[in-house]
């Protein structure tokens, strides 16, 4: 089915006067999106007619119309599996698979355990292949899909203190490249969206109190740090068939990249 295009809000602010993409009849998964980034991102498709279908160990107090909530640990390949043919099972399809789970505590990479090291990795990159690999022949047989990763900054420069984030990251943009490759003669379309300074509702933890935010904020090229409908507005396009012939992409949503540091350092010299 083509995938057109309409004006209207999406998200949970609207995107006042942009174009929007119209996904009605279209399923996708989003994982991660029980709150923060990714319940944005599942509330955005559902807004703009897709049957969205979401996961995690504990279903939230509530969901966004149009978002229905699966049980399920992604680390797991088999539990991965499952929420996928149980997302298909109840509606004959799969469009689009939004491989939005992830995030890291801080941790020194000196110290930081086997264990610790692996559940990062697990959560963050391998989450993503098993779910891929799940919807790859649900994509293949309906001649077409969209996979959207979702990766960081932190996998293309260093990342201090989430060093297994960093790394999984930055696999997971060699993974999405990869598999462009090796499924575009399906059809199947696999990008990248790397995520610059976003304001969540952890930014506090990350980043600082409100004085700190403002701070990173006005280091931003755009002068403020990404929310969470930046991203989706992201998602609905590489979803479309506006983005028809993009694939293994690596779309930066980061407000103008981070700032050098080196030039506030020529300014004090």
């Amino acid at each position: 089915m083509p995938i057109g295009v309409r004006r209207d809000s999406v998200g949970e602010k609207p995107l006042s006067g942009k174009f929007a993409v119209d996904l009605t009849g279209c399923v996708a998964i989003v994982t991660g999106g029980t709150r923060g980034l990714g319940r944005i991102i599942a509330a955005t498709m559902a807004q703009a007619g897709c049957k969205v279908e979401i996961c995690g160990r504990n279903e939230p107090d509530d969901l966004p119309d149009g978002v229905a909530f699966h049980a399920a640990d992604i680390r797991d390949p088999d539990q991965a599996k499952a929420f996928v043919d149980a997302v298909v099972a109840k509606h004959g399809r799969l469009d689009f698979l939004i491989n939005n789970a992830g995030g890291s505590p801080h941790a020194e990479a000196a110290t930081a355990s086997p264990r610790f090291f692996d559940a990062i990795i697990k959560l963050n990159l391998s989450s993503a292949m098993y779910l891929s690999q799940a919807a790859y022949p649900v994509m293949k047989a309906a001649g077409a899909g969209s996979i959207v990763n979702i990766a960081s900054v932190s996998g293309i420069r260093p990342s201090p203190m989430t060093a297994a984030y960093g790394a999984a990251k930055a696999g997971l943009l060699n993974l999405t490249q990869t598999l462009a490759q090796e499924w575009g003669p399906d059809n199947i379309r696999v990008n990248a969206i790397i995520l610059g300074l976003m304001s969540t509702e952890t930014a506090e933890a990350t980043y600082g109190d409100e004085d700190a935010q403002a701070g990173v904020a006005r280091s931003i090229p755009l002068q403020r740090m990404g929310m969470g409908e930046d991203v989706a507005g992201a998602i609905l396009w590489l979803c479309s068939d506006m983005a028809g012939w993009v694939s293994g992409a690596r779309l930066n949503v980061d407000g103008g990249g981070e700032r050098p540091y080196f030039l506030d350092l020529l300014k004090g010299a």
